[in-house]
């Protein structure tokens, strides 16, 4: 079940902001949820408060997130959102600091969660048959 007050936020985000569909906000913070419980499992002899998560962990987390979720969909879903690379996910993130929703360190930038992965590597190869996987790019195979 959705926050009521996390809905009229995103709302508010969308209104100023009209870049990304709301279910990518929704999905994000789903994603950073997901992501701490990893993270968690992980490192499940540390104690006290979670840690703050990096814009890399982050990234990943989605990453993976969206393929439990949407499988050989999760590129399409999040191109149909508006989020194609992982600038739009900072984006997203940014925006929801801005609204005091999420929170960063005096470190955390936008730029930090560009070049993390390409969309096509991240999303498209993983769920290849093994066999399309093994395969050079077209660019690459000899004629």
């Amino acid at each position: 079940m959705q926050d009521p007050e996390f809905a009229v936020i995103v709302a508010l985000i969308c209104k100023e902001d009209g870049r990304f569909d709301r279910r990518a906000y929704e999905f994000v913070r789903r994603g950073l949820d997901h992501t701490v419980s990893e993270l968690r499992k992980r490192e499940s002899g540390r104690s006290g408060p979670p840690r703050h998560v990096t814009p890399p962990e982050l990234l990943h987390g989605l990453r993976v997130y969206a393929l439990e979720q949407y499988g050989p969909l999760a590129k399409t879903v999040l191109n149909a959102w508006g989020v194609q690379r992982g600038r739009d996910f900072g984006e997203i993130v940014f925006n929801l600091i801005e609204h005091n929703v999420f929170s960063k360190t005096d470190s955390d930038r936008r730029e930090d969660f560009e070049g993390v992965y390409d969309f096509d590597e991240a999303f498209v190869r993983p769920v290849l048959p093994a066999r399309r996987r093994a395969e050079p790019p077209a660019a690459e195979k000899v004629a």
